[in-house]
């Protein structure tokens, strides 16, 4: 499997490219702001077809470039139901002072982020894209739409899992903007999360790979679900 991964923007969103092999068809995870050129550079290198994109969540730094994506090579967006408002309104996710912030920066005029065709994901779904299976695991907290997406692994390679906003290096997703909330995090970890294979490489939308080993027996969130601590962690996303 090829997985191609960068982060772009402001933001430091992760987008990845993820394909059975160079020459082949590809997903695009999490377009976020400043990553056509990240994309169209993979693609270049490795001969590879954009076919669709997937959505761990509706938040503008993940679907800030979905519509360029899609339109320039005809293919549709997945999101969650849940989240597909904010394709819609852009800010409606966003706190107070990002809102400010993002208005600054693009003086009012926002990208369109609803692509023309969005098709649903439900938790527990599979999609066969491009060669390759990706299970469905809506996991609220982030987002009421929050999901992640995982490949099974096989033979000398193993499962990965794009986390998005719910799953980072020694972290979570924030669940003080709107929409989200802390007791559906913590339902979404104890799960969605710790039920995951220890070899389980965890692809994040910001910051550092991981595995689910790691994160077991040192994010203290996971700790707080499956330890029944109380902690209060500086949180990451936007």
């Amino acid at each position: 499997m090829l997985i191609a991964g960068f982060p772009a923007g402001p933001w430091g969103t992760n987008c990845y490219v993820v394909a059975s092999g160079p020459g082949q068809e590809c997903v695009v995870v999490d377009p976020g702001k400043d990553a056509m050129s990240g994309i169209d550079e993979v693609v270049r290198e490795n001969r590879l077809m954009p076919a669709a994109v997937l959505l761990t969540h509706g938040h503008i730094d993940h679907v800030w470039s979905v519509v360029p994506v899609c339109e320039s090579r005809g293919i549709p967006a997945y999101l969650h139901p849940a989240d597909r408002p904010m394709l819609a309104d852009p800010l409606s996710g966003l706190s107070a002072q990002t809102r400010a912030a993002m208005n600054e920066m693009t003086g009012g005029r926002l990208p369109a982020t609803e692509p023309d065709e969005v098709l649903d994901l439900g938790d527990g779904q599979v999609l066969e894209l491009v060669g390759l299976e990706f299970t469905v695991d809506h996991a609220p907290g982030h987002t009421k739409g929050s999901v992640m997406f995982r490949t099974p692994g096989g033979l000398q390679i193993d499962p990965v899992c794009f986390s998005g906003d719910v799953l980072f290096e020694g972290s979570i997703g924030r669940t003080d903007l709107p929409g989200g909330d802390h007791a559906s995090m913590l339902r979404s970890l104890a799960t969605k999360v710790l039920p995951l294979a220890d070899a389980t490489v965890v692809l994040p939308g910001h910051g550092a790979q991981t595995t689910i080993e790691r994160e077991r027996s040192t994010n203290p969130y996971l700790l707080e679900v499956s330890q029944g601590l109380s902690v209060d962690v500086t949180r990451t996303g936007l």
